[in-house]
């Protein structure tokens, strides 16, 4: 389980080296293979690819007819590679999506539970800034967190 956030740089070859502390879970788990995409062009997420083809599976139960499913498959195809670690600990990111999310030099590499995600830092700290969060979020949060009772649950 990824969690938190560990600044990197991208090389100017477009090689970003996975933080200390991701690599170590990745390594424990023995993955060195990664699905490297986007849904929007925005960020990049690194997906190890075990749980990239869990997702994939999942879409296909659903089929290309569906209009969403086809489209995140477009766009994720589109912006996204398969990526191999190097011995150095570095993988290379997608170029068409480090010129579109601006991963050029410092980014924010950010665990999203099953899945990194990499942003241009200034852009994430302008985001923060302009969108922090409310009481309304705040509130919506506490509802998704308040422990579910046995009717809950069994529904």
């Amino acid at each position: 389980m990824f969690r938190g956030n560990h600044p990197a740089k991208v090389d100017e070859k477009g090689r970003l080296k996975l933080p200390a502390a991701f690599k170590q879970l990745l390594d424990a788990q023995n993955v060195s293979q990664f699905y490297i995409t986007s849904a929007d062009g925005k960020c990049a997420e690194i997906w190890p690819l075990p749980e990239w083809e869990k997702r994939e599976a999942r879409l296909m139960e659903f089929g290309t007819l569906n209009g969403a499913v086809n489209k995140y498959i477009n766009q994720t195809s589109y912006y996204g590679q398969q990526a191999e670690l190097d011995n150095q600990g570095r993988v290379l990111l997608p170029q068409i999506l480090r010129g579109k999310a601006v991963l050029d030099a410092e980014v924010v590499v950010l665990g999203k539970g099953n899945y990194l995600e990499v942003v241009n830092q200034t852009s994430f700290e302008q985001q923060l800034a302009a969108s922090p969060m409310t009481d309304e979020d705040f509130e919506k949060l506490a509802g998704i967190m308040k422990p579910q009772t046995n009717a809950q649950t069994n529904s």
